[in-house]
């Protein structure tokens, strides 16, 4: 297959191409380089099989040639990056979907949506399964992320009746490992990053907020079965196992073999306004409809990217 890949030199989006092409499959990554890097393609430079565009797909995206799918992971997923860059946010998640919408349609390719399990919001019903709708507060700092892949969604399912594209949407959940940006944000990359140079591990509030967390070579072996699947609606690809981010700070300092303390702070600013109080993934359909399930665990996965960032930080 020839396949695009927006946002393909991010973390995720890296490693999808990666998998594809030792699957065999040509791969094209578009990226502007906003939040990916070049960093994390640099080894496929000069490969017969992969080529690199940069790109911003709320433009009008331009491939030569034929493709068989295009796989939209364009997005500002970090609560750095969408807090700082609101209406950039919204718009990769609108423009740009409809744009990667347009050029599957033109080319007659198979689509496939990075969703989010933030679409879920701070939710009632746990653990989450693709049939909740979700409860997500539209006007907060957030909302833009949450609805940004709440209208692609839709977007691409509207695409699908009208237009009877084939579409595929993976709603992913809490991802980890390497090439995670240092500066990303979020809950691993703080206590990985912080564990390791030995300074405090700054845990939210009193930690009791729970997270589910799926190392990236699992949830990129579901994306393609989904692709390849003939299932149109959401499915969940994350790992149930669920723990507190307290259970989550403890973990990394054994992982790390940090003697870092562990510090609870109380930030009253739009990081934790509307954060979910929950998250775990409800993977029942997964399992039915793509024999999949996560196999990594989290003391295998965290020791992998603790060395990866070890080796990064000693880089700086």
């Amino acid at each position: 297959m020839r396949i695009l890949i927006t946002g393909g030199a991010g973390f995720i989006g890296s490693h999808l191409c990666d998998y594809l092409l030792e699957q065999g499959h040509e791969v094209i990554a578009m990226d502007n380089l906003s939040t990916g890097s070049t960093d994390n393609i640099a080894h496929l430079v000069g490969r017969e099989r992969f080529r690199f565009i940069k790109h911003n797909v709320t433009d009008y995206i331009y491939v030569e040639g034929p493709l068989d799918a295009v796989l939209h992971l364009a997005s500002l997923p970090s609560p750095v990056d969408y807090l700082h860059y609101p209406i950039q946010t919204l718009k990769v998640g609108a423009l740009g979907t409809h744009k990667a919408l347009g050029l599957a349609k033109a080319k007659g390719a198979r689509f496939l949506l990075a969703s989010t399990s933030e679409v879920y919001g701070d939710p009632l019903v746990h653990p989450q399964p693709e049939d909740y709708w979700g409860n997500v507060n539209p006007v907060g700092p957030r909302g833009v992320y949450d609805e940004s892949k709440r209208f692609a969604e839709a977007l691409a399912m509207a695409y699908h009746r009208y237009h009877g594209l084939e579409t595929r949407i993976a709603r992913i959940f809490n991802t980890y490992g390497p090439r995670m940006r240092l500066d990303d944000g979020r809950v691993v990359p703080n206590f990985i990053r912080q564990a390791i140079l030995g300074e405090p591990v700054t845990v939210y509030d009193d930690g009791r907020r729970t997270r589910s967390f799926c190392y990236v070579s699992d949830l990129v072996e579901g994306m393609v079965r989904l692709l390849m699947s003939a299932e149109v609606y959401p499915v969940n690809l994350g790992n149930p196992r669920e723990m507190t981010i307290l259970e989550f700070a403890r973990k990394v300092l054994a992982v790390t073999g940090s003697q870092s303390e562990i510090v609870f702070v109380h930030p009253r600013d739009e990081r934790t306004q509307d954060d979910p109080m929950v998250r775990q993934p409800d993977i029942g359909k997964a399992r039915r409809v793509l024999a999949w399930e996560p196999v990594v665990s989290l003391e295998e996965g965290l020791g992998r990217t603790v060395d990866w960032f070890r080796e990064r930080l000693g880089q700086q």
